[in-house]
């Protein structure tokens, strides 16, 4: 995904209590930290994210305020990108530089082609299994818990997708790597798994993300600047709409007259959709999640397309309906 262009007139966004901030989240703090510190400066209730980052990973974190908060599965499924260091030799706990060191091994001469030889080997589908010290839930219980107690578990391994791997640079033990990867994928295991199979072992000593789906770390706002933004009634020039962030998906145009039926959650029929028909859905795929909008562009929720061939109402055959998913604006 392309980033999202960020400079337009201030007060283009309705309300200001429903939409994503694009948060540069420092290091030392938690997810939660940062939500929490943003619902006392904003005064609102409804806040979240999408997208955990480590405590000491810094970067983009999606902020979902109001309405928005109502996406964040969507949002969850973004690709992303990291620039992560490397550090060859020790293997730690945590696999990052927080934990206690497990092995030592000395390291030789590092050379780029040598790195690049195993990185292939890490690039495409891949299955990973999460490590002890995440958020992953196993039988209930936070997997961090279970290794801060002492204990380890059996992990089911999970599937990922490694886009790209490219080495910025070696420095020593140190190697700098760019990461473009799916959800769901650990960096600090990855980069334990390359660095044992480099033959030294390793853990991570840095951690930024600088994509998540569209939004840019360039673009990214600290929480002190949104404070700033919030008391000089400006964060209409930060706040991206529900639509905004929702722009890989199409849209449906819905007549005044199922307009309402939406707002209420009832579904549509499909023949009634301006882009769609009771012959075809317009090319989308069977369980497509669209944009319903009014005439006027308004975002009124989501749909899904139904499944099969969608039909013409007939004696035994009834008219497929678009279901609604989700509704963001008061009926």
């Amino acid at each position: 995904m392309k980033p999202l262009e960020l400079s337009r007139p201030t007060g283009t966004v309705a309300m200001l209590s429903d939409g994503v901030l694009n948060i540069r989240k420092a290091r030392g703090c938690t997810s939660h930290d940062v939500v929490a510190k943003l619902r006392r400066l904003l005064g609102m209730a409804k806040v979240g994210h999408a997208g955990t980052l480590d405590p000491e990973a810094t970067g983009v974190l999606p902020v979902l305020c109001g309405k928005a908060t109502r996406v964040a599965e969507h949002l969850a499924q973004w690709d992303k990108e990291y620039h992560t260091v490397l550090r060859l030799g020790e293997s730690t706990d945590t696999q990052d530089a927080t934990g206690v060191v497990l092995a030592t091994r000395p390291v030789g001469c590092v050379t780029e082609a040598m790195v690049r030889q195993v990185l292939s080997k890490f690039v495409g589908p891949l299955l990973q299994v999460p490590p002890m010290y995440s958020a992953v839930k196993v039988g209930g219980v936070p997997l961090y818990k279970t290794a801060r107690a002492g204990r380890t578990v059996e992990r089911e391994a999970r599937a990922i997708t490694v886009h790209r791997i490219e080495v910025m640079g070696i420095e020593g033990r140190d190697v700098s790597l760019a990461i473009d990867c799916s959800k769901g994928t650990y960096i600090r295991t990855l980069c334990a798994e390359i660095g044992e199979a480099l033959g030294f072992g390793g853990h991570i000593v840095f951690l930024e993300r600088v994509r998540v789906g569209p939004l840019a770390l360039d673009d990214a706002r600290t929480v002190d600047e949104i404070g700033v933004l919030a008391s000089q009634d400006r964060l209409s020039e930060v706040l991206l709409s529900m639509d905004e962030v929702l722009a890989d998906l199409p849209s449906v145009a819905v007549p005044p007259a199922q307009a309402m039926k939406v707002l209420h959650g009832v579904p549509v029929p499909v023949s009634t959709l301006v882009g769609m028909d009771a012959s075809g859905i317009g090319g989308l795929p069977v369980g497509q999640v669209v944009k319903l909008k009014d005439m006027t562009g308004r975002l009124l929720g989501l749909g899904r397309t139904p499944p099969g061939v969608p039909v013409a109402q007939g004696r035994n055959q009834p008219e497929s309906v678009m279901r609604v998913v989700k509704v963001f604006v008061e009926p």
